[in-house]
């Protein structure tokens, strides 16, 4: 591992939340794992606001396109909007695989769309590829002191 490694999940669906935590964790990718249910959570979390002022900055954000109270696409873009957040690397992990979609994550900055698969097996491969990726192979932008 090149570095501390914290990772902020998005995702509304308990199950997925769980399933990539522990995958994640099994395969020693990330020290530190936080997650939030909706995008409004997430900008919350991002910008340290009210319970989140003590969150730690994440190196990575693994993101859900279709999320409760503010959805995967706009959290996406606020964040790709913010001088303090837009280097911070955004996956998107989502069950769709249209193509609009797919297009408008990367157009509005995302680092990488993963497909969510629909298998256990499939998706335990899925999330290990990514935390291998980015945690073991890519090289993250170094953090700014808080």
């Amino acid at each position: 591992m090149k570095h501390a490694s914290e990772i902020l999940l998005v995702d509304d669906n308990p199950a997925d939340l769980d399933l990539t935590s522990d995958v994640l964790t099994e395969n020693r990718c990330v020290q530190h794992i936080s997650t939030v249910p909706d995008g409004v959570e997430a900008i919350a979390f991002l910008q340290r606001q009210g319970k989140y002022a003590a969150a730690a900055r994440p190196d990575l954000v693994l993101l859900d396109l279709n999320l409760p109270r503010k959805d995967g696409r706009t959290v996406l873009s606020e964040v790709k909007a913010d001088p303090e957040l837009r280097r911070m690397p955004v996956v998107i992990f989502s069950t769709s695989e249209a193509h609009s979609d797919v297009g408008a994550s990367y157009q509005l900055g995302a680092n990488s769309y993963v497909h969510k698969p629909g298998n256990l097996r499939d998706y335990v491969s899925a999330v290990k590829a990514i935390g291998e990726f980015w945690f073991r192979c890519a090289s993250l932008p170094h953090k700014e002191p808080l």
